[in-house]
């Protein structure tokens, strides 16, 4: 289910760290599970105009 993002939760002081330096997929059920989830978050927000989903292989 979706549902709208609640601005007034978030803080302006919240970090969301893009990398760790590590790779993100250290075998191939890892690797699986990435492309899984990656593919399912396309076809979920497939009409959502404002929102971009990547992932790190």
């Amino acid at each position: 289910m979706v549902r709208p993002l609640d601005i007034a939760s978030v803080s302006s002081d919240t970090i969301y760290p893009d990398s760790d330096g590590q790779p993100m997929a250290d075998n191939t059920q890892q690797f699986r599970w990435i492309v899984v989830i990656k593919e399912n978050l396309e076809i979920g927000f497939a009409d959502g105009v404002d929102v971009f989903v990547a992932g790190d292989f």
